[in-house]
């Protein structure tokens, strides 16, 4: 009895762990939800498989449970011979695995299709990886610059530095300047390497995709207009001796504000032009 109380007791907390709300935003049992449309689409299809997942195994663990408790050799029970080769119950354990695949397959699909339809995009990015940063073109809009890690952090970083890296805030997940976008629009980002692999990915956006030299991977994202913020993620594709110092940073703005932050970006960038085509 005491051990049948240790287990339910342990069980009652497991589950009390994944059904109650996590106080750090951070440190997650479950997927992010994300910032996007198609990141909350995706966690929805997540949490169905889940619990798919889980209906499943309670039915199959709870059938051995009882089977194993009920026929017991010491209380008689003798085997069936006949189920052994049962065509019937073979069929039956084939149909339903098949159909519960179609339920799942069927949303799964779609989904998918969605990931790679980036038609309607408002604004185009071409995202070029290095070893070891990021560099950003602003289509059409005359804007180009380079996205590397945050000086504190790269001073932190450096062996024997004397600097106590809990003293830098987000520290290796910074950047001098992100990828600003406006909240709301669909950016579409064409992606692309000038050296080694490289994968850009952030996990609110809901989106991971390789960056391959001499080759342009598309994806996209929309974040929702009511979530502006900054959205982190990283390189996760091993490129080198400082895969580790390679972060991504997004910065979601409200229409007006990127719009402000582009024309200071533009106007910034004419004298430098200017420059470059001067004889």
């Amino acid at each position: 009895m005491l051990r049948t109380h240790r287990l339910l007791t342990a069980l009652g907390a497991a589950v009390a762990a994944l059904a109650a709300p996590l106080a750090h935003a951070e440190w997650t049992l479950n997927m992010t939800t994300g910032v996007t449309s198609m990141s909350g689409e995706i966690f929805s299809l997540h949490m169905k498989m889940f619990w798919w997942c889980v209906a499943i195994a309670v039915f199959v663990f709870g059938w051995m449970i009882v089977s194993i408790v009920k026929f017991q050799k010491s209380k008689g029970a003798v085997a069936d011979t006949a189920m052994l080769h049962s065509t019937k119950a073979e069929i039956i354990w084939t149909i339903i695995p098949v159909l519960i695949l179609v339920v799942l397959a069927v949303p799964a699909a779609k989904t998918l299709i969605k990931l790679e339809d980036s038609r309607g995009s408002t604004l185009s990015v071409k995202v070029t990886g290095y070893q070891w940063k990021w560099q950003y073109d602003y289509l059409d809009q005359g804007v180009s610059y380079f996205s590397t890690l945050s000086r504190d952090s790269n001073a932190a970083r450096q062996l024997q530095s004397g600097i106590d890296p809990t003293t830098v805030n987000e520290y290796l997940r910074d950047v001098d300047y992100p990828l600003v976008v406006p909240t709301g629009a669909k950016v579409r980002l064409l992606l692309t390497s000038a050296d080694v692999i490289h994968a850009w990915w952030v996990p609110e956006l809901a989106i991971k995709k390789d960056a391959i030299p001499g080759f342009v991977n598309e994806l996209w994202f929309q974040v929702d207009a009511d979530k502006p913020g900054i959205y982190r993620g990283q390189c996760v594709e091993l490129c080198g001796r400082d895969h580790g110092f390679m972060p991504v940073v997004v910065e979601a703005k409200s229409p007006e504000d990127y719009k402000a932050w582009l024309a200071e970006r533009q106007a910034a960038a004419k004298p430098a032009a200017i420059a470059a085509n001067t004889p």
